[in-house]
């Protein structure tokens, strides 16, 4: 009691700062080292010591036995050096995320902190120190182990470690005040900040998928969970499925546990997600990891994501798909039951993304085609898919689509009577979609053209008008 008595009264620690200091200047000085600014002044240290009991109180006794970088927390700040005080807290903070970390699901963790290469070298607890510290906090903050309101604090505070602290000297000052703000802040937002109903529920999941066989009632039941998530939450929960499916390890009750999952969450997660599990792909394929490409494929293909594959590896799968339909749709009267299962493909990479560019006009020109029919019937399970691309086309995809008799297999077509019928209809899809003032004058030429559409394209004034489009899509 005396101790804490003297600890508290403002003389008694201003005499034995005084003294220390002093005495630690003059050994400095016998050896012609510096000693101005060397230490933080006696008033801003005592500004520290005599509010240190108010931040600690949010710390408890079983914390505080482990809390090694607390005490040379205190020791430095005594001894004036507050640069190593600023350090020795962030190593404190460190130290304790990483436990919080360790007592989560760690395999989780990683797939959500870490989207580099790195995290193949990534598996136990063990490995958590291999992750740099911005890693750290921000994988801690996707699944709430720190607050949003500490992860700007943290944000801050490593800030000035970096660059006012021993780890990088300069001449930057730190206050009593400021460090004594930064203790309370490590300790109340990280270090005892109570686990989120939703981490823990979230927790839960990921046990109850790993070790049980879930039931369309069970995904049912667990829906309702999603859509309490935010987008945040939501986002990290589809990104660590997707690790969780993809590990070579994962066994096939798990992988059939999102299988149910799955559809029920990918409309919460936003295009950025889904546009990196696409990346991701990429990567498993530059990589030559073969496995975890097919499985990637396979989790995308539950939920039709296959359009948020990076563009390069859509145009080839794209370019694949259409000429399986064109060879589909050629290939006599089992086109109609070739054609619905390709078109199906060919509209899942579309999806909401569109066409690139490159391949606008072969795309367009095959879905005419097949949609113009072969002359024989009409494909009634494709049918209805070709006409939702059509009234998806862009713009320019809407031009190429105008000036389709232009090709000999289309303008052939047109001879035929079912074809010509599907031709009237082509065009009444798109005239609601023209805008361009050339665009509607050729439309309103092929509409009111009294001749063989079939011949149409060695008409003199259709000739004209279509060298005017062909610039619009330069």
């Amino acid at each position: 009691m005396d101790n804490q008595i003297e600890l508290v009264s403002n003389t008694s620690i201003n005499n034995s700062l005084t003294v220390y200091e002093d005495q630690l200047i003059k050994f400095l000085s016998m050896y012609n080292l510096p000693v101005d600014k060397v230490l933080v002044s006696i008033s801003e240290r005592k500004k520290v010591i005599k509010n240190f009991d108010d931040a600690l109180v949010l710390l408890n006794t079983d914390y505080r036995l482990e809390a090694f970088y607390i005490s040379k927390f205190m020791a430095a700040v005594s001894a004036g050096l507050f640069d190593a005080a600023l350090n020795y807290l962030w190593d404190e903070t460190i130290k304790q995320l990483r436990i919080r970390v360790s007592h989560y699901d760690i395999q989780y963790f990683y797939d959500i902190s870490v989207q580099s290469d790195k995290r193949k070298r990534l598996n136990g607890i063990e490995d958590l120190n291999k992750l740099d510290d911005s890693e750290l906090i921000n994988g801690a903050k996707e699944i709430d182990l720190i607050s949003d309101l500490g992860y700007r604090h943290l944000d801050h505070i490593k800030y000035m470690r970096n660059w006012a602290s021993a780890a990088h000297p300069n001449q930057s000052e730190i206050t009593g005040l400021q460090l004594i703000s930064w203790l309370e802040t490590c300790i109340k937002e990280v270090i005892s900040l109570p686990i989120s109903n939703v981490t823990i529920e979230i927790g839960k999941l990921l046990k109850n998928i790993k070790e049980n066989e879930i039931n369309k009632d069970d995904a049912d039941s667990i829906a309702s969970f999603f859509c309490n998530l935010s987008l945040e939450k939501a986002n990290s929960l589809g990104a660590g499925l997707f690790g969780i499916y993809t590990r070579i390890d994962t066994n096939e009750i798990t992988r059939q546990n999102i299988n149910l999952l799955l559809p029920m969450l990918w409309s919460r997660i936003d295009n950025t997600t889904k546009d990196e599990l696409g990346i991701k792909y990429a990567r498993f394929v530059a990589n030559g990891d073969k496995a975890e490409a097919k499985l990637c494929r396979s989790f995308l293909a539950l939920v039709s994501g296959e359009q948020f594959l990076p563009e390069n590896v859509r145009v080839t799968e794209i370019n694949t798909a259409l000429e399986n339909l064109r060879e589909a749709h050629n290939s006599g009267t089992g086109n109609f039951y070739k054609e619905p299962s390709f078109v199906k493909q060919l509209q899942r990479l579309v999806g909401t993304h569109g066409i690139p560019k490159i391949i606008d006009s072969n795309y367009v020109h095959i879905i005419i085609d097949a949609f113009l029919t072969n002359g024989n019937g009409v494909c009634w399970d494709a049918d209805s898919i070709y006409i939702e691309l059509i009234k998806n086309f862009s713009e320019r995809q809407v031009i190429i689509a105008i000036m389709s008799f232009l090709s000999d297999n289309i303008s052939s077509k047109l001879q035929f009577q079912l074809c010509l019928k599907k031709y009237d209809e082509l065009i009444e899809i798109l005239e609601p979609k023209i805008a361009i003032p050339a665009v509607q004058e050729m439309l309103y030429k092929i509409k009111t053209y009294s001749g063989d559409k079939c011949s149409m394209r060695e008409d003199d004034r259709i000739k004209q008008q279509v060298s005017l489009l062909r610039k619009l899509l330069k």
